[in-house]
């Protein structure tokens, strides 16, 4: 690689898997140094059935990890060229600090359900029609929610909260001492109004919140503050430093891969599995089975929105065969090869690849995960391996079902070549059950987060200059010998989703 130019953008992306970081050089728009801290999965903490946290410092002892290993890659020459940091975090968690800005406890991260009941009474005393038009979601089992849990559950805790935050403000505020949050940031809390284009009074009205709990609300591409000393201490970089951007993971994947107007549909699958369209209306699922939420790019006089459908379940089933089931000791490309090695339908199994929390698409029911019409005669390893990637992709077919049915087009998905869409059996299956293209660019969230940094910080003109370097690396069209084949296996998945719904509702 010849040697970088500069200047170069740091961008982190704080996931409940893992931390990663990208150092970007803003004069070629790659990346020169990326890595991710731990080496295995984050822990994720589960006191009861249904409830997921982890600790916040946590994250922030990742980040200066990810860090540290992107510095030693890229030498100190980089370090010193960096201009910009941008955040990019899991969505819909809840980090609660007191005055001196210390966590008060566990972070309530974004597949805990505990809340359920909580957004469903809401929703039903606030008025459904109500809650769509103003917030286009219900309550749910977003960050306001999670937060009225901890003011009736601990409420002697609850007594000692300063400020609420969302995982990538608090990151922030260790980096920088801010407290500040994004319009973004507050829509997917469900504590955005957007007919006030503010923060929703009405919810916290009736969660009994008060606005004062709330971080200050900066612009997402801006300057939120810079590094203090002790913190560019510890991430070697030199103090002073701007953050200057900050997303969820979701909206930010998105913006990693350039989707930015409407029409534009980006995909990811980690731990979970998100589709997400831009429109420039505030479009919305009568039963809040799909979301919408503010796109980074969002602007009173050009709004954008992102509508996002969410399944919990994805890679992290993936990651479970292979830790606990049959593939042992084996590696993902090496799963992916077995996988392949069978036609498509995987002979009838099918795998509901649910049992991560709450599944929004699912009405909030946390239905669990199910191996289906196993056949001890007929089915290897293989079918099992195959019948769980088709199991993910079929459900998010199913969800993409809901979000046309809500308005948003698709006809291309931009992706990045990472996580199950290294597989070529789940990229053959996405794009033949749901009749998209799929596009594979070679980026992430963190290159995502710096290319941000760089806007907000005025090192890019724009996105146009942001991402001009950016081009796919592969693209998967619909398989027309196949197809066939993958609709019975989606029709055969759906009635067994159907069946399993009943049995639950019984």
């Amino acid at each position: 690689m010849p040697n970088p130019k500069g200047p170069f953008l740091l961008g982190l992306d704080i996931g409940s898997s893992s931390v990663k970081a990208s150092l970007l050089d803003a004069s070629t728009g790659t990346s020169v140094a990326s890595a991710s801290s731990p080496d295995k999965e984050l822990e994720i903490t589960a006191p009861k059935q249904g409830w997921a946290e982890q600790h916040p410092d946590t994250w922030w002892e990742h980040v200066r990890k990810a860090t540290a290993k992107v510095v030693a890659e890229a030498g100190p020459a980089a370090a010193e060229g960096v201009k910009a940091v941008g955040i990019s975090y899991q969505m819909h968690g809840l980090v609660v600090v007191d005055k001196a800005l210390k966590p008060l406890r566990n972070a309530i991260i974004w597949c805990d359900s505990r809340a359920v009941g909580i957004g469903e009474r809401a929703c039903e005393s606030l008025g459904r029609k109500q809650c769509l038009e103003r917030l286009l979601n219900s309550p749910g089992n977003f960050t306001a929610s999670k937060l009225r849990w901890v003011k009736e559950n601990e409420p002697e805790l609850y007594a000692k909260v300063h400020r609420m935050m969302l995982p990538g403000d608090y990151v922030a505020l260790v980096m920088t001492g801010e407290l500040c949050t994004t319009p973004s940031g507050l829509s997917e809390g469900i504590l955005w109004d957007y007919k006030d284009a503010g923060p929703a009074a009405m919810v916290l009205d009736h969660y009994g919140i008060s606005e004062e709990l709330l971080p200050e609300c900066k612009p997402t591409f801006s300057v939120q503050g810079t590094l203090l000393p002790e913190a560019a201490s510890a991430l070697k970089l030199k103090a002073g430093i701007p953050v200057a951007y900050r997303a969820g993971d979701q909206p930010n994947n998105a913006f990693s891969l350039n989707v930015l107007e409407p029409g534009e549909v980006a995909a990811t699958a980690g731990t979970s599995g998100v589709v997400y369209g831009v429109i420039d209306k505030p479009l919305y699922d009568e039963q809040s089975r799909v979301n919408t939420f503010v796109h980074v790019n969002h602007a009173k006089k050009r709004p954008r929105y992102g509508m996002l459908l969410c399944v919990n379940g994805t890679g992290i089933l993936n990651s479970w065969l292979r830790h606990n089931f049959g593939a042992a000791g084996m590696s993902y490309e090496a799963m992916n090869a077995l996988a392949g090695s069978v036609p498509p339908g995987s002979a009838g199994l099918v795998v509901l690849p649910f049992g991560n929390g709450a599944e929004r698409t699912l009405g909030n029911r946390n239905l669990g995960a199910a191996v289906c019409n196993l056949q001890l005669t007929v089915h290897t390893q293989a079918h099992l391996l195959r019948a769980a990637q088709e199991g993910i992709v079929f459900a998010l077919a199913y969800g993409l079902g809901i979000m046309r049915e809500a308005g948003v087009e698709v006809s291309t998905v931009r992706a990045g070549h990472a996580n199950m869409f290294l597989s070529p059996v789940f990229c053959e299956a996405f794009a033949s059950v749901t009749g998209a293209t799929v596009e594979l660019y070679n980026t992430d969230g963190a290159q995502g987060a710096a290319r941000g940094a760089g806007i907000g910080a005025g090192v890019f003109g724009g996105p146009a200059e942001a991402f001009a370097g950016l081009k796919a690396v592969k693209t998967v069209g619909p398989s027309g010998l196949a197809k066939d084949s993958y609709d019975d296996a989606y029709r055969n998945w759906l009635e067994t989703l159907a069946a399993r719904l009943d049995e639950e509702s019984a």
